[in-house]
């Protein structure tokens, strides 16, 4: 990070702004231009300019360009935190810039609430379906409950989940769940209208601790062993080759790291395939064990939930640190089709 473009950026009162509201969440850049009361190409200008200082981030998702903060105290390079507390202090100390930022934030729950209102009308929209589907299975509490068992600690109440990838993170609720157990939580969802219900969910937590991210579960865009955790909630059976996934999956978790999927257990109900585009029609215990074995982790018992007449399994394993991310990448990203969005 240099040192004369960041001064150079942050010598703009508009600029001060834009880094003070990306430090409670994302917001898209038309969201900037409303609570900014400027034009987009105004605000892109600005954005531009942050950027290039290495100040915040940009990120595309679908037709809709979203911008989030690169600097934090826990988490920036040395610079970047002491700009991070510089900013903080000077809303603390500076009555005129407090104020201001004040009234920014009252604009900012009004963009708060109208996301939650977007996705309370694709819930309204899709709630037939999704009760279809439930109506099939054991309900999602006591699911939840015997994950959260499932990836248990010692120690209640610590961080045992390190850095968490929820593939297929669809509405964000198993993000929302497990936030208080992971240090940081990356969700990622091939559909941009997923995210932006995620967005809505997840957008109280700490800007720092959750990143959204667009991108398909064959080809995850993250470097290897950059989780501890990694969990499938609901996803597999859209996998036209569940082992590719699994491949991809063990090379973005550290060695140790630990992997979850929940799904359903092998059943014969054809319609899912036509209804909600199952490409699998749940899986077995032996196919689990097998293709979790193959990308090179270590499977723990399975847990099963009975239900009328679908089976939700639980399926738990560890990656095998000798083994560490020996997977090719020609063997890792072989064709498929799939997608990666939850519920």
């Amino acid at each position: 990070m240099k040192i004369d473009p960041l001064l150079r950026a942050l010598a703009d009162p508009t600029r001060l702004r834009i880094m003070r509201l990306l430090a409670h969440m994302e917001l898209a850049v038309g969201e900037l231009a409303l609570v900014l009361g400027q034009s987009q190409p105004r605000v892109s200008r600005h954005i531009r300019i942050l950027c290039d200082a290495g100040l915040a981030e940009r990120r595309k998702e679908g037709s809709w360009v979203f911008l989030r903060s690169a600097i934090g105290e826990s988490r920036a390079p040395p610079v970047g935190a002491a700009v991070a507390r510089l900013l903080a202090a000077a809303e603390r100390d500076d009555a005129a810039f407090a104020a201001r930022c004040g009234e920014d934030r009252r604009h900012l729950a009004a963009i708060r609430a109208a996301r939650e209102t977007s996705a309370e009308g694709y819930f309204a929209r899709h709630a037939g379906e999704w009760d279809t589907l439930r109506s099939l299975h054991c309900p999602d509490e006591p699911v939840e409950a015997a994950l959260a068992r499932a990836l248990g600690s010692d120690s209640p109440g610590s961080r045992d989940l390190g850095a968490l990838l929820d593939v297929g993170t669809g509405t964000g609720r198993m993000a929302e769940l497990f936030a208080p157990r992971a240090d940081r939580i990356t969700g990622l969802d091939k559909s941009p209208e997923m995210l932006r219900i995620a967005r809505a969910r997840l957008q109280k937590l700490p800007a720092e601790q959750v990143e959204l991210v667009q991108g398909d579960f064959l080809t995850l865009p993250f470097a290897d062993a950059s989780f501890d955790t990694v969990l499938f909630h609901q996803v597999l059976h859209y996998a036209q080759e569940p082992e590719g996934v699994l491949a991809e999956a063990a090379r973005v978790t550290r060695p140790g790291g630990r992997i979850a999927v929940v799904d359903f257990a092998a059943h014969d109900h054809e319609e899912l395939r036509e209804r909600h585009a199952h490409a699998r029609l749940g899986f077995s215990d032996e196919q689990m064990l097998a293709l979790l074995s193959e990308a090179g982790f270590a499977s723990a018992p399975s847990i099963a939930l009975p239900g009328m007449p679908l089976t939700v399994k639980i399926w738990t394993a560890r990656k095998d640190a000798r083994r560490g991310a020996d997977i090719s990448p020609g063997e890792r990203m072989k064709p498929a089709r799939g997608k990666a969005s939850g519920r």
